[in-house]
């Protein structure tokens, strides 16, 4: 399973946490490896941005109002499953660094570290007012989801893994993924968005019956078809 996601898009924090629900409910769960793949919403981003009704409607072209009732919206669906979202501190920036620090998980603890990174760029930027565009305050977080600090801050002072963040968004594109969150199964499958539990379930199951079809075993043809019996 790779997922295209960005860690300031509301949307790919929502559709994180179906798609564990599902996960958890799928009867082969401890097959299912799950890799995150680097997504920028907004890879001209710099410096510290709010994430407000203001900023959103200047670039939506809709009025502070509006944007502030589409935010309440997310809001509230961001509670039904679980996640407080706060953005009125939320303080975005460019997400480079934090996508290289994935890659970085990545590669000493698989998915495993992977995941409890993203988890933790998630809350921090949603929850906490964190700025994830911050190399420090990166750093540091990434301490706390279990990266070494010191490599941590390695990678941050270098362009390691840069390379590796362009081919995620180059392959997004050969894929045809405009928008995150995205999910893809084996290569095969897709889902666009953040879906109902249900939906990702479907998906998990439809996947995995197409990698492991039935083999008929011990068939002495006596089987009954179109309205006729063998004897």
């Amino acid at each position: 399973m790779e997922i295209w996601s960005d860690v300031v898009c509301p949307w790919c924090a929502i559709g994180k946490r179906r798609f564990e629900a599902a996960l958890a409910g799928f009867a082969h769960r401890d097959d299912v490896e799950v890799r995150w793949r680097s997504f920028q919403l907004d890879p001209q981003a710099s410096g510290e941005r709010e994430s407000g009704p203001g900023p959103l409607a200047a670039k939506l072209g809709v009025s502070v109002e509006q944007a502030r009732e589409m935010l309440d919206g997310v809001t509230a669906t961001a509670a039904e499953d679980g996640l407080e979202f706060r953005f009125d501190i939320a303080r975005h920036g460019n997400t480079l660094d934090a996508h290289r620090l994935l890659h970085l998980a990545w590669e000493l603890g698989g998915a495993s570290l992977q995941g409890a990174l993203k988890e933790r760029l998630l809350r921090a930027s949603f929850t906490e007012g964190e700025p994830v565009g911050d190399p420090d305050t990166l750093a540091q977080l990434a301490a706390s989801a279990g990266v070494p600090e010191a490599d941590a801050r390695a990678v941050l002072g270098s362009d390691r893994y840069l390379d590796a963040v362009r081919g995620d968004q180059e392959l997004a594109r050969r894929y045809g993924i405009s928008g995150v969150p995205f999910f893809v199964i084996d290569d095969r499958f897709g889902v666009s968005g953040a879906q109902p539990a249900e939906a990702f379930g479907q998906a998990l199951d439809r996947a995995w019956a197409d990698a492991h079809p039935l083999t008929p075993v011990g068939d002495d043809g006596r089987t009954c078809a179109d309205g006729s019996c063998t004897t």
